[in-house]
């Protein structure tokens, strides 16, 4: 059982300081308590995701956010108890209280049954011709232009694999051998990588359709010209808890209109709003998806993304959109692949 002094918050802390204690625990949750440490209910990085869909920022109260029912475990529970309650709950870890509700500390299931390492795969699309950051692309695939001394693509294997997902399938077409030569089957850099060769444009979903063996369990996609430090567990994790289909990591974007916008109705002029600014959410890149999902994509034909999401919406399937917060950046053009290595050692 681990200690939870250093991720107790009281309901009147802000999400700026709950997101401090997430980030920087191994255990991702804050524990929120009263004046005499009985748990009120818990805080995890989803909870704080929905928030912010919501509207609410980094300056906002946790209280409208925080979980008030969460499962718990009594001190007296044996080992074989606590695994019953996270195995048919799907827990990760569980709160530990007295019998008079007050927090003892959190058990991480893990610590009880030693499963093995990640299994989930990852789909890495790396087949795109770089077009825009030409001359560079000329004899480079984009994925293989270095950033910070590396490959792009070598920096999201790194990262999918701090977080312990080794099983990487990479979906490749132009000068693919140089991808091939550069990483090989991936042990040398602590990961299992098999190739699938697109003869043709497929796009990010109809790639899809040339798996070799189907994933039997929820898996990633991402473009492989993508520099982020998400936490691909906390991906992993809200997915599994909104029991999606599928789930399209989105990124904030604003825009501002250069001029004073007028709302007019008929001929009469009800406002002017001088240089608005108008916030979006646009898709990120980066998707997990269930098995199943498999069973919409058409075979051997090009299918986007957007297109299968648009799909699965009109179908009324599950689909939910995962916020990021962390670093992100598509490195699409050239002033982006300056501003990546500007920026590389700040952040990885």
């Amino acid at each position: 059982m681990k200690r939870i002094n250093n991720i107790k918050l009281k309901p009147t802390s802000t999400i700026k300081e709950a997101l401090i204690i997430i980030d920087s625990g191994a255990m991702q949750i804050a524990l929120i308590v009263d004046e005499n440490d009985r748990l009120l209910g818990t805080l995890t990085d989803g909870d704080i995701r929905r928030g912010l869909l919501k509207g609410l920022d980094l300056n906002s109260s946790i209280e409208s956010v925080i979980f008030k029912t969460p499962t718990v475990a009594k001190i007296s529970d044996t080992k074989e108890e606590i695994l019953k309650i996270a195995l048919t709950k799907k827990l990760h870890q569980i709160p530990i209280v007295d019998e008079d509700g007050k927090i003892i500390g959190i058990q991480d299931i893990e610590e009880l049954i030693k499963p093995k390492d990640k299994t989930n795969r990852v789909i890495l699309m790396v087949g795109g011709l770089g077009t825009r950051l030409r001359p560079l692309t000329e004899n480079t695939p984009k994925p293989m232009l270095k950033v910070g001394n590396k490959p792009i693509l070598q920096t999201i294997v790194e990262k999918f694999a701090e977080y312990g997902y080794t099983n990487i399938v990479m979906c490749v077409n132009y000068k693919s051998h140089v991808i091939e030569n550069y990483f090989g089957d991936g042990s040398e850099f602590g990961v299992n990588i098999e190739y699938v060769l697109e003869d043709k444009r497929m796009g990010t979903a109809g790639a899809l359709s040339l798996l070799k063996t189907k994933p039997t369990e929820p898996f990633f996609v991402m473009n492989g010209d993508l520099l982020t430090n998400v936490n691909f567990a906390h991906l992993d994790n809200y997915h599994l808890s909104n029991n999606a289909m599928a789930t399209m990591c989105v990124r904030e974007y604003d825009f501002q209109v250069p001029y004073g916008v007028v709302s007019i109705k008929n001929s009469k002029i009800l406002s002017i709003e001088e240089k608005p600014t108008h916030k979006f959410f646009v898709s990120a890149g980066i998707y997990m998806l269930s098995p199943e999902i498999l069973e919409y994509i058409p075979k051997n034909q090009f299918y986007d993304m957007p297109t299968l999401f648009e799909d699965l919406i009109s179908k009324n399937k599950n689909v939910v959109s995962f916020p990021l917060r962390e670093y992100w950046l598509d490195i699409g053009r050239m002033e982006e692949f300056e501003k990546a290595n500007n920026e590389y050692d700040e952040v990885f």
